[in-house]
This record gives C-alpha cells, sequence and structure tokens, in this order.
C-alpha cells in the first residue's frame, strides 16, 4: 500500500487524473465521506495541491458532473424521435450503473452548468423536432424525467440495500401468508432488471407516441383530473393538549 502511494505521488497532477481518481474513491467508499483530504492521500499529495485546481470540493463536483454528463453516448440527430428518445433512456440508464455510488449526486444536481444546460437542451429538442408545443414538450420531459430518475436510482443506489425491518418475516413464513410475492421474487433479481426497465421504457414511449397522435388530429391530450383542495384543518382550541 504504502509502494502504490509513493508511486502514486511521483505522478502528476491533472484534472483528468483528480477527477477519475475522485470517482473511483467515491464508487469504493461512497459520497457521503468524500473529501479532499480523503482525496489527496489517494493521489498522494496534499489538499492544497488539489485547490490549485478547484477553488473548492463543489468546484471538483460540478467539474466531475460535466465529465459525467459528457460521456453519456448521444443519439444521432438523424435517428427517429422516438427512437432518439429510447437511446436517451437507456444511455441515461448505462451511465447511472457505470458510476452508482456519484449517480445519487447526479439526480441532486441541478444540471445548471453548461454542460448540463446543453444536455438537457439536446433533450428538449427531442421533443420539439417531433412537433409538440412548449408546454407538452415540459411535461413530457418532466414525465420522462420521473420515470428515468427513479428507474435509475432504485437500480444504482439498490433498493435492496436499503433499510430493512429489524425483525424481518421469515422466509417460511412470508410463503405461506404472502405467497404471491414470494412468487414474483425471481423477477426482482438484478438480471431481470434490463428486461423490467425496458418494458417501463415502451410503455412509457407508447403513451408518449399516443399523445403524439392525438395532437396532430387536434385532440387535445388526456387532461389529468381536477385536485380536490383538502378541507382546513380545525383549529385546536385552547384548552387543547395538541
Amino acid at each position: 500500500m504504502a509502494r502504490a502511494r509513493s508511486r502514486a505521488a511521483r505522478e502528476p497532477l491533472s484534472r483528468e487524473r483528480i477527477e477519475v481518481t475522485a470517482f473511483e474513491l467515491i464508487e469504493r467508499e461512497g459520497g457521503s465521506g468524500f473529501s479532499m483530504r480523503k482525496l489527496a492521500a489517494e493521489l498522494g499529495c496534499e489538499a492544497m495541491s488539489i485547490y490549485h485546481y478547484y477553488p473548492s470540493l463543489a468546484h471538483l463536483r460540478d467539474a466531475m458532473f460535466d465529465r459525467y454528463i459528457a460521456a453519456i453516448p448521444r443519439p444521432s440527430p438523424a435517428v427517429p424521435w422516438l427512437e432518439r428518445m429510447r437511446q436517451t433512456l437507456f444511455a441515461y440508464r448505462e451511465a447511472a450503473l457505470r458510476r452508482p455510488g456519484f449517480f445519487q449526486y447526479i439526480v441532486l444536481h441541478r444540471s445548471n452548468t453548461a454542460t448540463g444546460l446543453a444536455y438537457l437542451n439536446e433533450i428538449l429538442t427531442v421533443f420539439r423536432d417531433a412537433g409538440f408545443d412548449l408546454e407538452m414538450t415540459a411535461r413530457l420531459f418532466r414525465a420522462v424525467g420521473y420515470y428515468i430518475t427513479g428507474a435509475a436510482l432504485d437500480e444504482a443506489a439498490g433498493y435492496a440495500r436499503g433499510p430493512s425491518a429489524v425483525e424481518p418475516v421469515p422466509d417460511e413464513i412470508a410463503a405461506r401468508d404472502y405467497p404471491l410475492i414470494t412468487a414474483i421474487n425471481p423477477y426482482f433479481k438484478p438480471s431481470e432488471r434490463q428486461a423490467t426497465f425496458a418494458l417501463g421504457v415502451e410503455m412509457l414511449l407508447d403513451g408518449i407516441a399516443r399523445i403524439h397522435r392525438q395532437m396532430a388530429r387536434g385532440k387535445p391530450p388526456v387532461q389529468s383530473p381536477p385536485v380536490t383542495p383538502a378541507a382546513p384543518r380545525a383549529r385546536p382550541s385552547r384548552n387543547s393538549n395538541r
């Protein structure tokens, strides 16, 4: 280990080396405890050497965000718009699975760097090229984001690795009392995720295509039902203990 650190210390620093090493560190140890100090130890240098390239940890994270986004493959503009959207969704998921640790930071980043905005603009352009107006472009973009972000986060962060009950139901009791849950468990395995994601993408794209056909015929898209406002809560009396 000491020999590896010594060798790392002899390698010249560069933005690329710093960012790539930061990605590796986050994927190995998680992003919650990531710091310039830990990164410097990994690089075999002092933290101040990294600050020469990045004024702050936030600046480094932005640079990593840009590198992550820039590496996502883009479909050719010559490809039909629905296929472009399909390729975009699969490429986004694949990027998340390549760097699952850093993806948890990606989903909370506002994407307001130049690289991030350019990427979002490319996705919006797919809807505009299909002929959707600005309102529908915004709504479809948001709806697609709900699916792809949730799906990718579920796989990258790992629902199966999340918190569990202190005393979970034993398998034999679950099989007896909740047989349907037990029966579908094989389809929740990692090997099945690609097929499940693809099914969701096709459902989503089929819905978008239907809206596209409706608008082409001059019919408005399906409207959401009105939301009934919640009844105002009664104010507690002065004698209330609540």
